[in-house]
């Protein structure tokens, strides 16, 4: 059994292993990146619904779904900086357009500690992260509220989608 009162090792690391030195030093001296949200909004939001009420009939045909995805991010000054997730999905039966909604829902983040070249990812990847799953129920909310089944938007992954960004950069 171990003792309540045993003395914790004084210069150990995060991972648990000793530190000693100069190390130890560096460790307590690093400054630890930090993203915080200082606020979070519905900077645009339009519904659509041009072919209601018949297309909400109980026998109308369920609707094709496209769904487009824009991150952007700039800085506010200082150490603010407004990333904003623009989501466009539009609802279509035998070409015709049943419903459309355009989202975009932004927030206002403080980000600390974070080296200079690591910005344009944390504001572009880590930043949507935390906004989609709160611009997701906003989506989901509008389509339901307009007499569809609420449109529940898979996960993104929004690194997949800054390197895709990136490589077409490369490219031109």
């Amino acid at each position: 059994m171990a003792d309540k009162n045993a003395k914790k090792p004084e210069n150990e690391d995060v991972t648990g292993s000793e530190a000693t030195g100069d190390s130890a030093a560096k460790l307590i001296d690093s400054p630890i990146p930090k993203v915080s949200i200082r606020t979070q909004y519905v900077k645009d939001l339009s519904f659509e619904n041009p072919l209601a009420p018949e297309n909400l009939a109980d026998n109308a045909i369920s609707p094709t779904i496209q769904v487009k995805v824009d991150v952007k991010a700039r800085s506010l000054g200082g150490n603010h900086y407004e990333t904003a997730l623009q989501i466009n999905a539009s609802g279509k039966t035998s070409g015709a357009s049943v419903f459309v909604v355009e989202l975009v829902y932004a927030g206002l983040f403080a980000l600390e500690n974070i080296p200079k070249d690591r910005l344009e990812t944390v504001c572009l990847v880590e930043c949507p992260q935390l906004l989609f799953p709160f611009a997701r129920r906003v989506i989901a909310d509008a389509t339901r509220d307009g007499g569809f089944p609420p449109l529940l938007l898979n996960p993104i992954d929004f690194g997949r989608l800054y390197r895709e960004h990136q490589s077409s950069i490369t490219k031109i």
